[in-house]
């Protein structure tokens, strides 16, 4: 947002530099970027009146001018055709020094001596981007008479000043002139004077102009129209084409220069139509059919979807709503009636054309941000005074206004204890009351509580809180004084449940293995790939509305399927050996459709391939559990899940109460992802394990008697549990057994098909007396002849 400082003081009569303006809309809270001088090192360029021209006797394309600057008249070379006798241009005399460091010195063209040069605005030290199509190629011809030897600084503003500010979305308002005025005069408490608008012939009646409104689209609230007719199309004034330029616009001609005036005045868009090219005199302001195309005012041909607003007549869209207009009613040469447009579109309609247009313009760039539809009449009303003021057209009579949800101002209460407190300064309800009037915002004092009526444009103001945020900008946050912060100190701890998972994970890292994360979101594929059966509930699945893509459109309901892409990941990129973790969160439905959050678990998952197997995954989960406090475990043998090998697969079982699963990988679901090493997974429910883990610790003496240690090597059928077998050792323990350790697992010859051989360590103590090897040898007997009748188990030779 560009501001002229001289355009401001037309609204506020500061009386401060430029400098001290900017400072004091930062710390009221306005964000400057740059103060931009607009004399780029002009000097001794002056006022000339072209007397006479001549062609140059030796050069076909130079033309030779007498000049008359007041002082005397220059005989000055030039190669441009747009001049005439009596036309009033800027003069670089001899000395004279332009931007870009020129320094204007006598030189001699083909025999003739110049004495200085006429400019363009470009070597004035405009933009090309701001200079009309009629003054970018030739010199640039004053408007009227202006005192000769006049300075063309002092005739361009060229001494003046633009502030640039970043204006943030919550401010729509500030995009404005008026709106950046009225911050200046709460900043520095002067009053705002606003035009007074005025229009004072009106002839005809509209009705006999225009057939009609009709705005069937939503995504228009309002669409206020006015006609001007018996329009003359000519340059604007000098003075508006200075304002547009130094804002950044570059003029076009009367009518369209007004429009942007008035919208870099107001901050409302406006668009004007030439009303003679307009089907059936009537507007149309729906949505735009599915492949229907408009030529833009660039010349540029776009198609449209649904999606995008028009502004149309009987036959065509004449308009992209809030972007712009159509090529085919643009204003020209030969335009005598004009419709007047002011209107307000929904901000997110405007936005989603414009960026998949990529077409951003002033109008866009407001619109899109929000605009009080009150500025509608009040914006195009204006337009209509300048043309009268200037002499562009005749307004007519009456305006026809489509508003179908009008905006109102509304009341918020503001406690005044609650503004000091937030901003711990002791501010009376006077003052407060004093910079909400200052902004505008009507307050008084009712019963000790502030009431506020909040101006319509102000679309950012919605309660209590930015109200005290008002005031603390006016009274100037660097004003509040710095205090230390005050509170009560606590200890902070982690919660329990998190004490768990940090000691679970130094366990699981202690044994070798390494944390992974992954992401929430999977592949339904996923389900195939692991063989879960069509009717299984882990394929209740959460579906994502906006998801990456497919491979990650639903929530999880198991993490098996990402530790096994984690492994054939690595497998698949030459890894040797890959030992895992990951604790995550699954996400479980309670119904389907949604209509309340999922239950979400916690879940441990283990996987790895190398060198170890099974039972290195069942010593990590009983190393796991043992040092969580878990006793009582079992493992069961399961043969039906789908996942993983039917022989290689037990369940864990805790006082009971299955809390997961752990086992070697199928081998249709190793070949799935891609894998030909065997690969070893476990689940556990971390839900269940923090609930079942008991940190507390009870210490024993050391023992004062020695242990015994005995070995004892079984063959037995090759279906039989190793936990079946521990199971009946410490039964017959007589509370002498200390640990039971399996060591060894044998198949092959001399031991028969079909049959194992399994060896276990086992210790004796007890913590009064020195064992005998009669006692142990008694307990070894019942344990074998247990074995023998329960499982048909032999003493290995």
């Amino acid at each position: 947002m560009l501001l002229p400082i001289k355009w401001l003081k037309d609204y506020v009569k500061v009386d401060l530099d430029t400098k001290m303006i900017a400072d004091g809309l930062t710390l009221s809270g306005s964000h400057v970027e740059s103060i931009i001088g607009l004399n780029k090192g002009i000097d001794n360029v002056v006022v000339g009146k072209i007397l006479s021209i001549e062609k140059h006797p030796n050069a076909d394309k130079l033309l030779v001018c007498k000049v008359d600057i007041g002082s005397e008249t220059l005989q000055i070379v030039t190669g441009a055709t747009n001049l005439k006798e009596g036309d009033y241009v800027p003069v670089a005399k001899i000395g004279a020094k332009l931007p870009g460091g020129i320094d204007i010195q006598k030189t001699n063209f083909r025999g003739i001596d110049s004495y200085g040069m006429l400019c363009s605005l470009k070597e004035l030290g405009y933009e090309d981007s701001v200079i009309s199509k009629e003054m970018r190629d030739g010199i640039f011809v004053l408007d009227k008479e202006y005192p000769l030897g006049t300075s063309i600084v002092e005739i361009l503003g060229l001494d003046d000043e633009v502030i640039e500010f970043e204006i943030t979305p919550n401010r729509p308002d500030c995009l404005s002139i008026i709106g950046m005025a009225r911050e200046t005069s709460a900043t520095f408490n002067i009053p705002l004077e606003e035009p007074e608008i005025r229009i004072n012939n009106e002839v005809d009646s509209i009705e006999n102009y225009l057939n009609g409104i009709e705005a069937p689209s939503e995504n228009c609230n309002r669409y206020y129209a006015r006609v001007i007719k018996d329009v003359k199309i000519e340059p604007s004034p000098l003075w508006m084409q200075i304002r547009l330029m130094e804002a950044g616009v570059r003029p076009i001609n009367n009518i369209v220069d007004i429009t942007n005036f008035v919208m870099l005045e107001y901050g409302e868009p406006l668009h004007a139509f030439d009303l003679e090219t307009v089907a059936g005199r009537k507007i149309i302001v729906r949505q735009a059919e599915e492949g229907e195309k408009i030529v833009t005012l660039d010349g540029v041909e776009r198609e449209l979807t649904s999606a995008d607003l028009v502004i149309a007549d009987t036959e065509k869209a004449i308009g992209i709503a809030g972007v712009m207009g159509g090529f085919n009613t643009e204003i020209t040469d030969s335009t005598r009636y004009v419709l007047l447009e002011g209107a307000n579109f929904d901000s997110k309609s405007i936005r989603l054309t414009s960026k998949r247009l990529g077409l951003r313009t002033e109008a866009s760039t407001r619109f899109e941000k929000g605009i009080d539809p009150n500025l509608c009449h009040l914006a195009v009303d204006r337009v209509c005074q300048l043309i009268e003021e200037i002499n562009a057209g005749v307004v007519v009579k009456g305006s026809m206004d489509v508003y179908k949800n009008p905006r109102k101002e509304e009341s918020i209460s503001l406690r005044p204890s609650r503004v000091r407190k937030i901003l711990g300064v002791e501010l009376s309800e006077d003052e407060m009351v004093e910079y909400l009037n200052r902004l505008d915002i009507k307050s008084e004092i009712e019963d000790n509580i502030i009431k506020s009526k909040i101006p319509t444009y102000r679309l950012d103001i919605e309660s209590e809180i930015d109200l005290v945020e008002e005031i603390g900008r006016l009274y100037g946050f660097h004003n509040i004084e710095s205090k230390p912060l005050m509170g009560a100190l606590t200890r902070g701890e982690k919660p329990y449940d998190k004490k768990i998972e940090e000691l679970a994970k130094g366990i699981l890292q202690a044994m070798g293995l390494n944390e992974a994360m992954t992401y929430s979101f999977i592949s339904p594929r996923a389900y195939d790939k692991i063989k879960v059966t069509e009717d299984s509930p882990l394929r209740k699945v959460i579906k994502l509305l906006n998801p990456l893509g497919e491979d990650y459109s639903v929530m999880r309901t198991t993490l098996l399927p990402n530790m096994l892409e984690l492994l054939s990941r690595n497998y698949n990129r030459g890894v040797e050996e890959c030992y895992v973790y990951e604790i995550g969160n699954i996400f479980i439905p309670k119904e389907l459709p949604l209509k309340e959050l999922p239950e979400e678990r916690k879940v441990l998952s283990i996987g790895f391939y190398g060198k170890e197997d099974f039972y290195f995954l069942k010593e990590v989960v009983n190393t796991l559990l043992e040092s969580l406090g878990i006793k009582d475990v079992e493992y069961i043998r399961e043969e039906n899940n789908p996942s993983f090998h039917p022989g290689r697969t037990a369940i864990v079982l805790v006082d009971g109460k299955n809390i997961g699963i752990l086992g070697e990988i199928h081998i249709d679901v190793l070949e799935n992802y891609e894998m030909k090493k065997r690969a070893y997974v476990a689940q556990i429910d971390f839900h269940e394990l923090v609930k079942l883990a008991n940190l507390e610790r009870k210490y024993k003496p050391l023992p004062k008697y020695p242990a015994v240690l005995r070995d004892l090597a079984l063959v037995v059928k090759e279906d039989i549990l190793v936990g079946d077998i521990e199971k009946i050792i410490s039964k017959h323990g007589g509370g002498l057994i200390e640990n039971i350790e399996l060591f060894d697992i044998y198949r092959g010859d001399p031991i028969p098909e079909g049959m194992k051989s399994v060896a276990f360590s086992i210790i004796f103590r007890s913590h009064d007396r020195t064992l005998r090897d009669e006692e142990i040898n008694e307990i070894l007997e019942a344990i074998i002849k247990d074995l023998e009748v329960t499982f048909d188990a032999k003493l290995r030779a």
